[in-house]
């Protein structure tokens, strides 16, 4: 539409009713200086730019933890935070304000994906507008000098080469919460980054209502014995190892053409766009759980990654930004599906030709040690049962982290106790216990509770799956997958960030996020696993 005022006041009579109608249409005019389309395509083309810039941010970023050699730590910390900056300053241009605010006035249909991007868009847009430029290169420059000091602390398994630098993380990250905000806790602020919508309130209720149950199905578990894992623990060439991963990984659908599997100290998946995304892993030649079941967890995290809508490429909507539905797909992948019966009467011949050893291994043994209920010290390697009770003692720390009621210098000690209080051990060094995780080096706090948010999704989903498609258990044991993953395709991972999780559950689900599901998930498997009453 022109801008025409005197066109319009002139069309129509000036009787009471028409003049409210033409001063209506004046202030239409008035307000979109130039046509609807024009500003949508002003507006996708500064963010198509932005994201290239993350794009390059995050390829850097994977090389770093794959093949960059030590001695560039500083230069790759500049480069990080040149990228950082100028995204951030381009983003937060006042510009893409006026633009949005013209788009928000807009009769854009409310389920529409212009009106979800404009929707995302103005979330992210505030939140970053409330972070200064100088603190966003400040931040990336720190975190890329505290990853490198992390790996190295972890080599040492010496917490006090790390503790300075978490220092300034942890009082850069409150800096972070005052300056987005917060109405009940700082914790609110940092969380809503990687879980838009969700409440440290709301966290603390789910875990509460986990908490009971699992500890109680841990100690029946412990009561009753414990189950082997002898058959896990042989050699296992790291090239076989790679090899049937990935022949899973592609079973699944991963796609290669779009893809790679490298090694790391730890495992994560680095989508450097949907037709780029890559998945690491690392390997124990003597023990076959970390490499196999990483690997599936972050084929988990590709499929969603290379599934999301191609007309949502360079714009916020194909950015994930619910870290519990992306959680939800790699618990899925490495758990509903690859530690269930149904999966390894499928596979466990293709793993036996890799590793002949296993022949005298019977399939419920092997099963059984798959799913082998031990408290542990690594959280990536625990088991169903145990692994939010990790989740939970970090969410803890955390917050009293950000409260100031528990110092850096004392995390060591106080990661050893609540180790001893949910899980009856003790780790014996720094790397087994507080080292383990890359996460703070990242500056991720708020990120751990999503892992577990992440777990709850899963459940719900996959039942949701096997209710539209009730042949989903039969495809998984005949090494079908694509029912299961073409229904997430289009019920997950097509609409990338259009819709917050618990919307997008509600949609895919018929219900809000509901620990019900999980619960009944754990207990009716490790009860009849263990042959509980």
């Amino acid at each position: 539409m022109e801008r025409d005022e005197k066109r319009v006041s002139h069309h129509f009579p000036e009787s009471a009713y028409s003049f409210l109608v033409s001063r209506f249409l004046a202030d239409q005019l008035v307000r979109y200086p130039y046509p609807m389309n024009h500003t949508l395509t002003e507006l996708t083309e500064r963010l198509a730019v932005i994201s290239d810039l993350h794009e390059a941010a995050s390829l850097l970023s994977w090389d770093q933890h794959t093949y960059m050699p030590p001695g560039a730590t500083a230069a790759r910390g500049q480069q990080l935070a040149t990228l950082s900056k100028l995204s951030h300053q381009l983003f937060t241009d006042a510009e893409i304000g006026k633009l949005l605010t013209v788009l928000e006035s807009a009769p854009l249909a409310s389920d529409s994906d212009e009106a979800a991007l404009v929707k995302v868009t103005r979330r992210l847009y505030d939140r970053a507008s409330k972070l200064p430029a100088d603190f966003v290169e400040e931040f990336a420059k720190l975190r890329t000098q505290a990853q490198q000091r992390w790996a190295e602390a972890r080599r040492g398994k010496d917490f006090s080469q790390f503790a300075p630098l978490l220092q300034e993380i942890v009082a850069m990250t409150r800096r972070e919460a005052d300056y987005l905000g917060y109405l009940d806790h700082p914790y609110d602020a940092l969380l809503d980054g990687y879980e838009p919508g969700m409440r440290t309130a709301e966290v603390k209720r789910v875990f509460a209502e986990l908490k009971g149950p699992i500890v109680a199905l841990v100690q029946a578990i412990k009561a009753q014995g414990r189950l082997s894992d002898a058959p896990l623990r042989q050699p296992f060439d790291e090239a076989k190892q790679e090899a049937f991963a990935l022949e899973m990984a592609q079973a699944f659908g991963y796609d290669l053409s779009r893809g790679r599997l490298d090694r790391t100290v730890h495992p994560f998946a680095q989508s450097i766009s949907k037709y780029d995304v890559r998945i690491t892993t690392r390997y124990n030649p003597e023990y076959l759980v970390p490499a196999l079941f990483g690997t599936l967890h972050e084929t988990g995290h590709a499929l969603y990654e290379q599934g999301v809508a191609d007309e949502y490429y360079r714009s916020p909507l194909g950015s994930v930004q619910s870290l519990g539905l992306h959680e939800s797909q790699s618990r899925l992948w490495e758990n509903l599906v690859g530690r269930s019966r149904g999966f390894w009467q499928y596979a466990y011949p293709k793993l036996r030709a890799y590793f002949p050893g296993l022949n005298g291994v019977p399939l419920e043994e092997f099963y059984a040690a798959i799913n082998r209920v031990e408290p542990s010290f690594i959280r990536v390697e625990a088991d169903e049962v145990t692994y939010n009770l990790h989740i939970m003692l970090r969410f803890e720390l955390e917050l009293a982290l950000l409260e100031g009621t528990l110092a850096v210098s004392d995390i060591p000690a106080a990661w050893n106790a609540k180790v001893e209080e949910y899980l009856g051990i003790t780790p014996p060094d720094d790397a087994l216990g507080c080292l383990q995780d890359i996460h703070w080096s990242m500056g991720g706090i708020g990120y751990f509770p999503t892992y577990t948010l992440g777990n709850v999704m899963s459940v719900q989903l996959f039942e949701a799956a096997k209710r539209a498609h009730p042949e989903i258990d039969l495809d998984i044991t005949e090494g079908r997958f694509a029912t299961l993953l073409a229904w997430l395709r289009d019920n997950v991972h097509r609409h990338g960030a259009k819709y917050q999780a618990d919307e997008l559950l509600q949609r895919a689900t018929g219900s809000r996020l509901d620990p019900g599901p999980y619960i009944g998930y754990l207990t009716s498997k490790y009860r009849t696993l263990y042959r509980l009453a």
